[in-house]
């Protein structure tokens, strides 16, 4: 039975995925924008260290010789510390950081 695209998430054939992939930049930006603020916290901070700590650490949680879910494990501990690291930081700092991103990115292009 061959595999349909119905099957499989819509933005890979939307273009989102590409539009995902062209912000990363943007993302790394305001992430390290916001981990240098002295208005965010060193909680938030904290966890975002060990989230980068977990992924370059020999120990997992599921083993990488397990085909797929092994990966499948460090995709979602590195995303859910991002998520985090957004949620914990203050939400007017980050608007502002955002905002001033979005700004550079309209200014040269």
């Amino acid at each position: 039975m061959p595999l349909s695209t119905t099957s499989l998430p819509r933005y890979l054939f939307t273009g989102r995925l590409l539009q995902v992939l062209l912000q990363l930049p943007n993302f790394a930006r305001l992430y390290w924008q916001l981990f240098r603020d002295r208005r965010v916290s060193i909680l938030p901070k904290a966890l975002l260290v060990l989230t980068l700590v977990y992924v370059v650490s020999p120990f997992d949680v599921i083993s990488d010789f397990l085909p797929v879910i092994g990966e499948m494990d460090d995709v979602a501990v590195v995303l859910f510390g991002l998520w985090l690291f957004i949620r914990l930081s203050p939400p007017e700092v980050v608007r502002e950081r955002v905002h001033d991103i979005a700004a550079r990115a309209a200014a040269h292009g």
